[in-house]
């Protein structure tokens, strides 16, 4: 950290205590309450219940270099208590309500937290002995409860027996966020304070559109790195104003509630509304339906007549017309004022942002890992390049190397430097000296190649690339991000190493496929729809017709294996980011996908 000259703020309590004092009368969390409609906290509130808080937690005991854990989806509380604890020098260990018990025992086992906060009181319920079994583990507080041992009793009790916050190094460690990753255990990562806030201020000096005006809605766990830096902490920096979305699937009735000046989510969001929209317009009839598609036309026209530095008077004037009629409707239901969005953790399709381009939200694609803080790369307003994602941020350097992938290849391992590089594994010196280079740099574990304008594109992943049978390198995960675009399809993986082909397993969307299923006298029940012959006809057909001459043949799958269960969190086949876990869903499925190659 010491080689990187540092912006100030340089650790995250300033970057509250600041906006505290400038902004205490402002609003900064909403959330909904029991009536559906959503309540404000300020940041004098805010500052005033982080100060009760960090004093309670002292009066327990908590000392700098001290694990404080919590068990907690999204909610002002959270906050409330990463703060408290990053005032007294503490070590933040968030984890994810929707996670096996024993995953939950074994990081806080492994970090040592030494108090664990429980949003409700079934969490508590499931961890109720682990302070007889952990003897790191001195409390656990309830946050939604009263009375002794809960949250507001801890605050009260501090309220009492103030404790001034101190000012964290930048070299301290600020966040423990373990990472569930596609493959291998959990790991701790270590963030300091330095990499945290050098982060987001690297991200806000690209994004000067947004300003402490500025309202946005949030999607994405602050457990996860990414909503971390570029939402959590970016607002307060800010001073701005952030909205909890209550879940998926109020999310629509929450972006009309909130008006969401800005979003940081990840592509399968757009692509889901992509998806919904067309299905939408396409079983339309009449003028509405015509409309939308001569609208989607005439800007695909226009962008192709600016890519050439060229525009058209009657053009323009009928994509205005076309916006005021069809494309305003779609913004007013995102709330009307989204001026853009941020997304990353999987590649953007660039038709799909192409679109949301037109219709007046772009979409700028961003690239990083836990392991970086996470920002390496970004696009901008200022700055962007459709199917890349992004130049790297400031005071970041981008390496590619070469020598470990195969000879005559354009491109190679992503290696990054910078401020935001993790100070390493905890407790893992093996796996920390696997990804750090010599000179200070970390291994994505990815793909990628620079342009000749500085930005760079993700090729693939190092660990999920594999050799078929024949000796030809195959990377699946562009191929499965494709197949997924595909309107009948949920989910798929992608699978053939050592193997003379690729197959692929699919998880169709059984509503759509289900209104297709109904137009032509299928039955519509999903185990029905995965036997059929027609069924399984029509989504290999899309899926060749999607993937031809983008990807050799030899990468097409040759075979698919439709699925009536989609991956998910629970069964531990997609990770919290929702990236697909390979060797969980090849152990489950072992036997489906053997059965689709020729006895050896």
């Amino acid at each position: 950290m010491h080689q990187y000259q540092l912006d100030k703020p340089d650790n995250l309590v300033d970057f509250l205590e600041e906006s505290v004092k400038r902004y205490p009368d402002s609003d900064m969390i909403g959330m909904k309450n029991a009536a559906g409609e959503y309540v404000w906290i300020t940041y004098g509130e805010f500052g005033r219940r982080v100060d009760n808080l960090r004093a309670g937690l002292a009066g327990l005991g908590v000392k700098r270099g001290d694990c404080v854990g919590i068990i907690a989806n999204n909610r002002t509380e959270w906050a409330i208590c990463a703060y408290a604890a990053f005032g007294l020098g503490a070590r933040w260990v968030p984890m994810y309500e929707a996670e096996l018990t024993s995953v939950w025992k074994y990081i806080v086992v492994d970090s040592g937290i030494k108090v664990l906060f429980c949003s409700k009181p079934a969490i508590m319920e499931k961890v109720k002995d682990f302070p007889k079994d952990i003897k790191t583990l001195e409390k656990l507080i309830l946050v939604e409860g009263t009375g002794p041992g809960s949250m507001e009793d801890l605050e009260r009790s501090g309220s009492s027996k103030p404790v001034v916050s101190i000012r964290p190094q930048p070299d301290e460690v600020a966040c423990l966020i373990y990472t569930s990753g596609t493959t291998g255990d959990p790991k701790g990562v270590l963030l300091t304070h330095g990499n945290l806030s050098s982060n987001t201020l690297a991200g806000l000096k690209i994004y000067p559109e947004i300003t402490r005006e500025d309202t946005l809605l949030n999607i994405l766990p602050w457990a996860h790195s990414y909503a971390l830096t570029a939402e959590l902490n970016a607002v307060i920096k800010l001073g701005g104003k952030l909205a909890i979305m209550e879940s998926i699937a109020t999310l629509a009735q929450d972006m009309l509630a909130v008006k969401p000046d800005f979003l940081v989510a990840v592509p399968r969001v757009f692509n889901k509304i992509y998806d919904g929209i067309f299905a939408k317009m396409n079983a339309e009839k009449g003028m509405k339906k015509t409309l939308f598609f001569a609208a989607v036309e005439s800007f695909k026209q226009k962008r192709a007549l600016a890519e050439e530095g060229k525009s058209d008077v009657l053009l323009n004037l009928k994509c205005a017309l076309l916006d005021r009629l069809v494309f305003s409707k779609i913004r007013a239901r995102f709330g009307g004022r989204l001026r853009g969005a941020m997304t990353a953790s999987a590649a953007m399709n660039p038709d799909i942002a192409r679109f949301f381009f037109d219709i007046g939200i772009p979409i700028y694609d961003c690239y990083g890992m836990t392991e970086t803080s996470p920002a390496i790369a970004m696009n901008c307003p200022a700055a962007y390049k459709l199917g890349s994602v992004g130049r790297a941020i400031d005071k970041v350097k981008i390496v590619i190397d070469k020598s470990v992938v195969e000879e005559g290849a354009t491109d190679g391992e992503i290696v990054n430097y910078g401020p935001n590089v993790m100070k390493g594994y905890h407790n893992k010196p093996e796996a920390t000296a696997q990804v750090m280079t010599a000179d200070g740099g970390i291994r994505t574990g990815d793909r990628g190649r620079i342009d000749e304008d500085g930005y760079l594109f993700i090729t693939g992943r190092i660990k999920e690339q594999y050799k078929l049978e024949n000796g030809k390198f195959v990377f699946p995960s562009a191929m499965e991000e494709d197949i997924r675009l595909i309107p009948y399809i949920e989910n798929a993986m992608v699978y053939g190493e050592n193997r003379p082909y690729n197959i692929c397993l699919v998880i169709p969307d059984f509503h759509v496929l289900g209104t297709w299923a109904k137009q032509q006298g299928l039955p519509q029940d999903p185990q029905a729809l995965v036997e059929s012959k027609e069924v399984q006809d029509l989504i290999m057909g899309e899926i060749e017709k999607a993937l031809k001459g983008k990807y050799g043949g030899y990468e097409i799958p040759k075979k698919i294996v439709l699925l009536t269960e989609n991956f998910s969190v629970d069964d531990g086949t997609l990770t919290q980011t929702l990236k697909v876990k390979r060797r969980v869903v090849l152990k489950k499925h072992q036997d489906l996908i053997d059965a689709q190659y020729p006895a050896r």
